[in-house]
């Protein structure tokens, strides 16, 4: 277990507090749509951090070839269609190169410095030379808005219950969700970024904001500098 990451509820808890049974429950949002609105038709990506396949499911079946990284066994094991690396983002370096990177699940906010920048050049040295990254990123009342719940049409509810900060501009974020038949909880740590910083920690890897694809600024299209 990662430190200050935990997990509670039924089930295999990775490394990062996540519980492998909740997140095969969880629906997928509109993140395909907005990945397949830039990507090639048929483009190779290299999804980092993909978990049980909630989005690498969708992409597969829009045509795209992905190559699926997670360093939980167990998360890659409910992935189907894809290839598939066990491995940590931070270290990874498949000595290929891909039309589109793909980090997502607000990763890019992770609490430890050191670990956000491996994961961004891990980013940088997988792109092809016309390739791009989507990167997205926590709204910008994700630390404000709290407590927050939002109950879902399929009878289940996913509350934040807090964020407080620990230190270091780092933030203890606790998660719940409940569903009829199980609770799971997730404790993890996240460091808040406004729009400059994150642009900051993007060009301190060698990366830019190609532009914002979404209105609320949480999905990012980032290329080399230069």
């Amino acid at each position: 277990m990662r430190e200050g990451y935990d997990g509670t509820g039924s089930g295999a808890i990775t490394p990062d507090g996540c519980a492998v049974e909740l997140y095969t429950r969880l629906p997928v949002g509109d993140e395909p749509e907005v990945i397949a609105g830039v990507a090639p038709a048929g483009a190779r990506i290299l999804e980092l951090g993909c978990g049980v396949g909630r989005m690498t499911h969708p992409l597969i079946e829009r045509g795209f070839a992905v190559t699926a990284v997670d360093e939980s066994a167990e998360m890659l094991e409910r992935v189907r269609g894809a290839r598939t690396v066990h491995a940590s983002i931070e270290e990874l370096d498949l000595g290929e190169k891909f039309d589109v990177v793909l980090l997502a699940s607000f990763l890019v906010h992770t609490g430890d410095p050191e670990v956000r920048r491996g994961m961004l050049a891990t980013c940088l040295r997988h792109l092809a030379d016309d390739g791009f990254v989507l990167i997205q990123r926590e709204g910008e009342d994700y630390h404000t808005n709290v407590p927050r719940e939002r109950v879902d049409a399929r009878g289940f509810t996913v509350r934040i219950a807090s964020t407080e900060p620990i230190g270091d501009g780092v933030h203890s974020v606790f998660a719940e969700y409940s569903f009829p038949d199980g609770e799971w909880t997730q404790t993890f740590r996240s460091r808040p970024m406004t729009k400059e910083q994150f642009e900051q920690a993007l060009a301190e890897s060698g990366l830019t904001v190609d532009r914002y694809l979404t209105e609320d600024r949480i999905w990012v299209k980032a290329v080399p500098v230069g």
